[in-house]
């Protein structure tokens, strides 16, 4: 079975884990596709589809949207999984992943996962670390993903 990661990142962290997943299915049964990039992705060819991003100012990304949208009839009938990266706990958390993915997606998903976040500070520019810092309290890069969550999505995407 061939996966395609689909995903898009602004400082890395959705990167780092679409990667991991990649790894973790092996470089031979899974390709992975950066939206911003820009790449012509053809989904067809695969059997299942992973589609990955992170939440900024409230909101998943651009590029997922409108993947999302041009594909979303083919999403549907493909084996799909759903992530999203978020320094969110909680019925917050699961807010923020409801909004990023249409209710038909996240109902016919296989896997989903909510894999936390992090914020790199060193990687923001200064309109984003004044409102990180206004909003967290913090001035300082905090990594907070939960392993363990993704760990589950793999096995859950693997069955």
């Amino acid at each position: 079975m061939r996966t395609l990661i689909v995903y898009q990142s602004k400082h890395g962290t959705t990167e780092k884990i679409a990667k991991g997943i990649q790894m973790s299915f092996g470089y031979d049964k899974c390709e992975i596709a950066n939206l911003n990039a820009k790449n012509v992705i053809n989904i067809d060819k695969f059997d299942s589809i992973i589609v990955g991003g992170s939440i900024h100012a409230g909101t998943i990304q651009k590029g997922i949207k409108r993947f999302i949208s041009k594909y979303r009839d083919t999403l549907l009938k493909k084996e799909l999984g759903l992530f999203l990266c978020c320094m969110y706990k909680g019925d917050e958390s699961i807010k923020q992943f409801n909004n990023a993915y249409p209710e038909d997606l996240r109902d016919s998903a296989k896997a989903k996962g909510i894999f936390g976040g992090e914020l790199i500070f060193e990687k923001m520019n200064f309109l984003e670390k004044f409102i990180v810092k206004k909003t967290t309290k913090t001035n300082n890069s905090i990594s907070d993903i939960d392993t363990n969550a993704v760990s589950i999505f793999i096995n859950e995407m693997q069955k």
